[in-house]
């Protein structure tokens, strides 16, 4: 059954070479997502030396939502849809919402590890294992309340959460991203070097410096679309439209974040990219070839 006949299209006509490209960019970048995001995600499943670290904690939050963003953006980004509060081919606010949880992750994940360098004995004591748990949890369950709570209230009620909510939201999270990423620096920069040669320094430099490569990437992949709901919501209007999300720019620039965070994962983190090459890779690449031998 065609897609036409569900009501459903692609969101742009297959009628010239530039669709065409859009078309295989999104279905590509949405692979992308998946793959990379299953691939960290079982790599730290099957390492329990990596699971006994809460900055991993994190990482598994992350990999989930984006798996979720990747599969919901065959949806929202390959077919003709607007994932808007009146539209009839919506998700109920859910698909922005892994987005979200997402941009959370990073943001507790940021936190984290400026609490463990800041206060490393107090951090100790203070998160352990159930608490980081808690928090990945309370943020969790923090978003699909919100979510639950647009879908009962009216369109306009809706909106208006989602306007301030967005509007206060990106003006603190950029002030504390850029805040916490330039506190981050000094101490990557100059406490750490003081230290004396151990593996601990080393681990704890290793978690900074990956946190703030990520921490940049994204800001440079979400400041443009906060940049924009700020200005719209100052000058009270939508500014501007696209078709649906896998043509605006400013919507496919997080999706891109997506796919990058666990290639920076891999390329930051010496023991997961072990386990990913050992333990997720290889036996998938071996089992393909025996496989093959059949065949």
């Amino acid at each position: 059954m065609s897609n036409s006949s569900q009501g459903l299209s692609f969101a742009l006509p297959l009628t010239n070479v530039g669709n065409v490209f859009m078309l295989l960019f999104s279905v590509f970048l949405a692979a992308s997502i998946i793959f990379l995001n299953v691939s960290v995600f079982l790599s730290i499943l099957l390492n329990k030396a990596l699971r006994s670290e809460n900055r991993f904690m994190y990482m598994l939050s992350t990999c989930f939502s984006d798996i979720c963003t990747g599969v919901s953006y065959y949806y929202v980004g390959v077919l003709d849809v607007r994932d808007s509060f009146d539209s009839p081919t919506r998700t109920f606010y859910i698909v922005p919402t892994f987005l979200g949880l997402s941009y959370m992750a990073i943001l507790a994940a940021q936190a984290d590890r400026y609490h463990a360098v800041i206060s490393p004995f107090k951090y100790s004591q203070r998160m352990t294992r159930n608490r980081t748990l808690l928090v990945i949890f309370g943020y969790w369950v923090y978003a699909f309340v919100i979510v639950g709570v647009q879908s009962l209230v009216t369109i306009g009620v809706a909106k208006k959460i989602t306007s301030i909510g967005s509007f206060v939201g990106n003006i603190f999270t950029v002030i504390i991203m850029i805040g916490l990423n330039i506190r981050l620096f000094i101490i990557a920069r100059f406490q750490l070097e003081r230290e004396p040669p151990s593996e601990e320094r080393d681990s704890k430099r290793s978690s900074v410096y990956l946190i703030l490569v990520v921490a940049v990437f994204f800001l440079g992949t979400w400041l443009p679309i906060f940049s924009h709901v700020i200005a719209c919501n100052f000058a009270n209007s939508t500014c501007y439209t696209f078709k649906n999300e896998g043509t605006d720019p400013l919507r496919i620039l997080p999706r891109v974040n997506a796919a990058l965070t666990p290639i920076l994962y891999i390329r930051g983190c010496a023991p997961l990219r072990a386990t990913l090459l050992t333990k997720v890779w290889k036996p998938c690449y071996r089992k393909r070839q025996r496989v093959g031998m059949f065949d």
